[in-house]
This record gives C-alpha cells, sequence and structure tokens, in this order.
C-alpha cells in the first residue's frame, strides 16, 4: 500500500462554475493498495481534518455511490449520447428529460434511475433507496458502504445525494463533497477511483481527495495574530543575540526600520526592547 500527497497549479480550460479559476492551487492526498472501505474512510477523515485545521467549520458531508447507477444499468446496450443524456438528467434533477433519456429501457431500469431524483437528503434516503431501487446485490453493497461511512462520521453532518454523478467518469465507487456555507459549491471532493490506474497499465484500488487551496483560503478561518515586540534597529551585537533570543523562544520581533516607525503598528506591538541598566530589556508600551 502507498500514501501519496502533492500540491501544485493545475490548468483547466473552463472554470468549473461561475466566478471559479481556472488555474487552482491543488493540494490532494491518496492511498493506493487498498480496496476495503477503511482506505475511502480514512481520505474523508484527513479531508475533514485539513479544513478544521484551517479554521473551517459548519461542515456538511454529502455521500453517493457511482455503482448504483452502474448496476442499473449493467448488462444494457447504451451508447455513449444516450449515457450522457441519462448523466445529464440525474445531474441536473431533469425528470422530463431523464424519461426521454431512459424511454428505451426495461422498466426496471427506467423506474430506478427516475426514483435516483429523489433520494437525497439525510440518513432516511437508504432506507427509502432499498425500497425503490431494485433488490440487486450492487447496489446493496452500495448502499451498506454508504451506511459504513456515514456511521463513523462523528461531529459533522452528512447528507446523501444518490444521483449525483460528478466525476462519473473518474469514480468507480463510493464518492464524497465536502459543504461549508462559506463557499458556493464543495470545498473538497474525493472517492474511490479503481480504475484511474488504466492508463498507465495498471489499475490499483485507489481513494483519495484534492482540494483548492486559492478557495480554501477564502473561507478559512484566519488565527489570532499575538502581539509583537518592538525593537529598533541597530549594528549591536548585543541587540542582534537579544532579539534572536526572543524569537527563539516563539516572540514576534518587529525591527523598527529607519523612516519607516509608523509602519510599525500593524503587527499590534504591545512591548518594546529597550537598553536599560547596561542589556537589552522588554517592557510594556
Amino acid at each position: 500500500m502507498t500514501r501519496l500527497c502533492y500540491c501544485g497549479p493545475v490548468l483547466h480550460t473552463r472554470p468549473d462554475r461561475p466566478h471559479a479559476t481556472r488555474e487552482p492551487l491543488q493540494l490532494g492526498a491518496e492511498i493506493y493498495g487498498h480496496a476495503g472501505p477503511e482506505a475511502d474512510l480514512e481520505v474523508l477523515t484527513l479531508a475533514l481534518d485539513c479544513l478544521r485545521r484551517a479554521g473551517v467549520c459548519d461542515l456538511l458531508v454529502d455521500l453517493a455511490d457511482v455503482r448504483i447507477v452502474d448496476a442499473l444499468l449493467d448488462g444494457l446496450r447504451v451508447d455513449t449520447v444516450g449515457l450522457d443524456r441519462i448523466h445529464a438528467g440525474l445531474a441536473a434533477k431533469d425528470a422530463p428529460g431523464l424519461a426521454l433519456a431512459v424511454a428505451g429501457l426495461p422498466e426496471s431500469a427506467q423506474s430506478g434511475l427516475l426514483a435516483l431524483l429523489d433520494l437525497y437528503g439525510a440518513e432516511d434516503v437508504l432506507a427509502r433507496a432499498r425500497t425503490v431501487l431494485p433488490p440487486v446485490p450492487a447496489i446493496s453493497q452500495a448502499l451498506d458502504g454508504l451506511a459504513w461511512l456515514a456511521a463513523h462520521l462523528t461531529d459533522v453532518r452528512v447528507s446523501f445525494d444518490l444521483a449525483d454523478l460528478r466525476g462519473y467518469a473518474y469514480y468507480s465507487g463510493a464518492r464524497f463533497a465536502i459543504y461549508t456555507p462559506r463557499a458556493g459549491d464543495a470545498l473538497v471532493r474525493g472517492g474511490r477511483y479503481d480504475e484511474v490506474g488504466a492508463v498507465f497499465g495498471r489499475n490499483r484500488p485507489a481513494a483519495g481527495f484534492s482540494l483548492d487551496l486559492k478557495e480554501l483560503s477564502s473561507v478559512a478561518g484566519l488565527p489570532e495574530q499575538t502581539a509583537a515586540i518592538q525593537a529598533p534597529w541597530g549594528e549591536q551585537a548585543e541587540l542582534g543575540a537579544a532579539i534572536a533570543g526572543l524569537r527563539a523562544l516563539g516572540e514576534t520581533v518587529v525591527c523598527v526600520l529607519p523612516g519607516h516607525e509608523s509602519e510599525v503598528q500593524e503587527f499590534r506591538c504591545d512591548r518594546e526592547l529597550v537598553f536599560e541598566g547596561g542589556r537589552w530589556l522588554v517592557r510594556a508600551l
């Protein structure tokens, strides 16, 4: 098993939503080599921890699983255009459009796909899904997996949207999106993508998440600024040693450069370093 993380700029041909950047600074983490739900839970928990450490609170985790739609379409002949129409109808929750897209499919597939449009909301969604979707083992397995993930999430709200297929061509199992009221769209997206290695000649179980650091910085809680110590500028070795010693203790020391005395106020200096009695001392301002 391999654990990876990365951070770097990504260029999009088009922004993924209005006012979004075409060059997000993407940060992500991945686990390769473990097919069990434990990896899904670990990457989801790590994503939540990242947001909390950044000061983002009031989080909502939305869960889905692309295997449900795959199971409803399993064994059916649907061309690429038809499949795109089905996915578009589900993504937009467009009941008339979806009804047209599935018109030629068997009744069980039609009713199951149309039922997905109403299968979103709180935990009761999973119970309703078991009554309206076909009793196919793959669907039951996907619902069981979503219930298992939700049961292991604490101190966070959880919802489900079984028609959400964003990234359907990429994900192969459970997927998640994390929201906060501070942002207009999901801050984090992730899930299981076991087929991603095919283009490199080797499929491996994989789960991970990614986020845009630019977007995160716009909603992150700013750390409380600690008060600083104002120090004069000078070339004396004793002064330099005193400043270095204070910084080594974790203090913020701002040297007042000649002609810039007024600019120190932005650092909330509540103390100053002064030379008294033959030594450098810190005293309140």
